[in-house]
């Protein structure tokens, strides 16, 4: 099956050795992402609500550039230097994702590149006609 390698300059650039997303049939990896804001390469802010949010924001230009939204996510990853702030994280998901949820795994690790306080990477799966 074809890769198909997914960029937008809507979303941080790459970091390292890697894609923002890459497609293979309808299901689309999306890489994962800090909350870099894409113009000045900078956390946005130093708030986990800042950061997350821009996650999301970050998560949501690599789906359109895919073909699709946050609305045809199947799975997120969550990765979070302090487990104790899963709770603020889940509000901002909140706002982020529409009902039903996507499935989530949230995993505290010891540190996020260039400090970030949260990642989050995601599979997403498109419909036939995308």
């Amino acid at each position: 099956m074809q890769r198909q390698i997914i960029q937008t300059e809507n979303a941080p650039a790459a970091i390292g050795p890697y894609s923002q997303a890459v497609r293979v049939g309808q299901t689309v990896y999306l890489s994962g992402q800090i909350g870099l804001d894409p113009q000045t390469q900078a956390l946005a802010g130093d708030s986990l609500e800042s950061q997350a949010r821009q996650v999301f924001s970050n998560l949501a230009a690599v789906a359109v550039a895919a073909g699709g939204d946050l609305g045809n996510v199947a799975k997120v990853n969550l990765y979070l230097t302090d487990i104790a702030a899963f709770a603020q994280v889940n509000e901002v998901m909140k706002f982020s994702f529409d009902e039903p949820f996507p499935a989530r795994a949230a995993v505290g690790v010891a540190a996020l590149p260039k400090g970030a306080l949260v990642e989050a990477e995601a599979i997403m799966v498109l419909d036939q006609a995308s």
